[in-house]
């Protein structure tokens, strides 16, 4: 059973007791004739077929609350591939829309967003959510929207319940919901997490003090988890990375736009495990070192968004208090492996903060030279404004696909 504490900036809601997914459902079925919600999946080529994809669709199948299923494919350079994806989801009862983010036409429509001055960015998952959030607000059959990664070996359809519910409740009064989860096998997972932006946070939060952007980011259990839901009225103002700090940058923009009663983190299971990434202690282009890159770098530059003056002598004093932060970190998930008997591969956490402070020099380097580097997407508000037909010339490209 989990704890029930509530950090105070945002209302954390927990997974107490044995869960009962039929009652989350049926009230989720009738929360859904009021407030019908969508399920957007930004999927990669090379995830059809697995394992963790295939549980995903069966766990899918039972789902009666979903008023559209919208899946993003990245990756289908070839038509085989976009059929190989239409098979894989055709087995699913609701039906599911899916974009062919790579087809010819939604490629017209990236080059028309890029010649009005409204480039959507290169190829991501930020980029796929995003053209996903648009096709659900073209439709206009939803009036929240959930979101969750297609490569989750523990999938249950309770993670799912459990991150819709706040938002599609009538009466809690949330506008979005991050979800949160623990990441345990034999040992601990999440290094990204664990041992680079918590402790990256708390460095900044003692150097510049509580500034309220760092205390809501430190809010939150798990702000790299995949996993969020929203109304959608949030979804038309929402800029976000097209790359992999597409999570970090959505609560960015929540903060902007929310109010914090209105926003919520949900614990979502009880475990949580996906595909796993190499740590690439030597590439700053490939792995969990990339990742760390892309964050750190992004979230630079949201902080200077938030006034918060960044410059190389603060770089050099963050470098020195994070890797005393991480160092206090690593003893305590230390003494929390020791107590609940798992494994603490000591050499290897040690390596991966030491990659961290490379990734975040780079970050540093990165920033300093260009403050503002690639810009979110623009929001859709921005979009339907400039462009008043794309809605509909997506809705076609979309229905074409999918004939």
């Amino acid at each position: 059973m989990s704890d029930f504490f509530q950090t105070g900036a945002v209302a954390t809601l927990h997974r107490l007791g044995q869960p009962n997914i039929g009652r989350l459902e049926a009230e989720l079925e009738q929360f859904a004739q009021e407030t019908p919600i969508a399920l957007v999946l930004p999927c990669h080529v090379r995830e059809l077929g697995t394992k963790a994809l295939r549980l995903i669709v069966r766990e899918l199948k039972g789902v009666r609350y979903l008023k559209q299923i919208v899946i993003g494919i990245d990756g289908a350079t070839r038509a085989r591939d976009w059929q190989r994806a239409r098979h894989m989801f055709g087995h699913l009862p609701q039906k599911p829309i899916l974009l062919w983010n790579d087809g010819p036409r939604l490629r017209r429509l990236f080059e028309t967003l890029e010649t009005s001055e409204l480039s959507a960015g290169p190829g991501g998952k930020g980029r796929n959510v995003w053209m996903c959030f648009g096709y659900v607000l073209a439709s206009e059959q939803a009036r929240m929207v959930a979101v969750h990664d297609c490569d989750i070996v523990t999938y249950q359809r309770e993670l799912l319940a459990r991150l819709c519910y706040p938002v599609a409740h009538p009466s809690l009064g949330f506008d979005f919901c991050k979800g949160y989860y623990a990441r345990v096998t034999d040992k601990l997972n999440g290094r990204v997490m664990r041992l680079m932006v918590t402790p990256m946070l708390r460095a900044l939060k003692s150097m510049l003090g509580l500034h309220p952007y760092l205390v809501y980011m430190d809010t939150f259990r798990y702000p790299l988890a995949g996993e969020f839901s929203l109304d959608v009225d949030l979804v038309r103002r929402l800029r976000i990375p097209h790359d992999w700090a597409v999570e970090i940058g959505t609560l960015a923009e929540v903060f902007r736009n929310a109010a914090p009663r209105a926003i919520c983190q949900s614990e979502l299971c009880e475990n949580y495990d996906h595909k796993h990434q190499e740590l690439s202690p030597r590439d700053a282009e490939k792995g969990l070192n990339k990742m760390a890159v892309e964050i750190t770098r992004s979230f630079f530059r949201l902080m200077a968004a938030e006034g918060i003056k960044l410059d190389a002598g603060l770089f050099d004093t963050l470098l020195s208090t994070y890797l005393r932060q991480a160092e206090d970190t690593l003893r305590f998930y230390e003494a929390d492996s020791a107590i609940n008997g798992l494994s603490f591969p000591r050499h290897e956490e040690e390596k991966a903060v030491a990659t961290f402070v490379r990734s975040i020099q780079v970050a540093e380097k990165a920033f300093l030279e260009d403050p503002l580097w690639t810009p979110p997407i623009p929001n859709w508000n921005r979009v339907q404004s400039a462009l008043p037909t794309f809605f509909d010339e997506l809705n076609e490209a979309v229905r074409a696909d999918n004939e």
